[in-house]
């Protein structure tokens, strides 16, 4: 079955960096386009950042290039790097795929803090 397993969160300083990573299993990784989302308490889930198949990628608005999505395809694993984090990047941050329905990671709390 479809497995999306996040690792990488904790709490880091205003300012830091952290690099999140999910690994998949049960999919044709290289075949399917990538997400990170986040869902902040008390705001709907919204989009960080995705990469296709060939590598072209998007982000939120509210990244203005902080953040870098990247792909492994031999590790079947999906990466974001996140620098110059703000509190405001508080949330549970989630990894998706859509492969015939919709598929969620447990998600990875990041809480940026002093």
């Amino acid at each position: 079955q479809v497995q999306l397993v996040e690792s990488g969160g904790g709490l880091v300083q205003p300012g830091g960096s952290m690099r999140l990573s999910c690994a998949t299993s049960g999919i044709i990784f290289s075949d399917r386009g990538m997400y990170w989302f986040r869902q902040a308490p008390g705001k709907q889930r919204e989009l960080v950042a995705g990469i296709t198949t060939s590598g072209a990628t998007n982000y939120g608005e509210f990244v203005k290039g902080r953040f870098t999505i990247s792909r492994d395809n031999a590790e079947n694993t999906v990466y974001l790097e996140m620098n110059s984090l703000k509190p405001e990047d508080t949330a549970v941050y989630y990894c998706y795929v859509y492969y015939n329905r919709d598929y969620w990671g447990q998600g990875t709390q990041v809480t940026v803090s002093s």
